[in-house]
């Protein structure tokens, strides 16, 4: 079975197309919960409700989760509670916000 650690290495070859930064420097992967049958779930959020790209996001967890050992299924529960603010992002994440020009 896949480690939560594993689970978040792989969710950092996950970007928000739109920002061109991970989702957990971005500080978008709020948790993990996984079953003993291989069941992934990851609790995410956006940084805005009206994402028009919340389809891709969701299809590239599933593809970089989906082949870790023991992962059977991953899904995304989004949540909106606490709302995303730019103090979740890690240090690696302004700093990769201001070589994109964003900060």
């Amino acid at each position: 079975m896949a480690t939560d650690e594993e689970i978040h290495s792989a969710m950092k070859q996950v970007e928000d197309p739109e920002l061109g930064v991970n989702v957990v420097d971005l500080g978008l992967l709020y948790g993990v919960e996984q079953d003993d049958e291989g069941n992934v779930r990851l609790k995410m959020t956006l940084t805005s409700m009206g994402c028009p790209l919340t389809e891709q996001i969701m299809g590239d967890c599933q593809a970089v989760v989906g082949p870790l050992e023991g992962v059977k299924s991953v899904d995304v529960d989004w949540v909106w509670d606490p709302p995303w603010t730019p103090e979740k992002m890690t240090e690696e994440g302004r700093f990769m916000m201001k070589v994109m020009g964003f900060g």
